[in-house]
């Protein structure tokens, strides 16, 4: 038996990545080096358009996400692409770096990329802190919390009288009698099984 949710139990955070043009919610992130300039390493998914906008920037923001944080930015840059909305038109930001940082957060780190490495789902893009603060010093929400709480944190309200098929992983909808059998999560890539019905 091969249970993956042990996996929730690593000590991952949850952030918002963010460079220009976009930007996406994100929990594999790691200190990797220590000194006045220390590495952090974040995972981000290829088939997400800020894996493409990453490869064209030489920057990026982490915000750091409290437990009390406004669930509408998960909303926004966890369940939508920047390739069809802007995510910064209803989220308040500060320009920090020319960057946007989430104002709702408990602080943020400004990188700038100094390696990417790939593997064959996401790329480890390795950047070195030139900018850092903290907004406020209050519990992070981790990943494992977040996976506990997510059906109050999203609350994911569908269209009066359409059958939707909800992603369990990331909250996206798709609305129709049934789903393709080989469907996939446009946003998160899993298949049809994670889907749940609701009528």
């Amino acid at each position: 038996m091969k249970n993956i949710n042990i996996t929730r139990k690593i000590t991952q955070g949850m952030y918002v990545l963010t460079t220009k043009n976009g930007g996406c919610i994100v929990d594999a992130v790691s200190q990797i080096s220590s000194s006045n300039n220390p590495l952090i390493s974040v995972a981000v998914m290829k088939r997400n358009y800020t894996n493409e906008l990453l490869k064209v920037n030489d920057r990026f923001a982490i915000s750091v996400l409290g437990k009390d944080v406004n669930p509408k930015i998960i909303k926004t840059f966890g369940f939508n692409s920047s390739r069809d909305i802007n995510k910064f038109d209803k989220t308040e930001t500060i320009k920090i770096e020319d960057i946007d940082v989430i104002k709702n957060s408990l602080g943020y780190m400004i990188c700038e990329i100094v390696d990417k490495i790939e593997n064959d789902t996401h790329t480890l893009f390795i950047g070195k802190i030139i900018e850092a603060d903290i907004f406020e010093d209050t519990e992070p929400m981790s990943y494992g919390y977040y996976q506990e709480h997510k059906d109050e944190l999203l609350k994911v309200t569908t269209e009066k009288g359409k059958t939707a098929w909800i992603c369990t992983v990331c909250g996206y909808i798709y609305y129709g009698e049934e789903l393709p059998e080989d469907f996939k999560c446009p946003l998160c890539g899993v298949g049809r099984e994670f889907f749940k019905k609701k009528e």
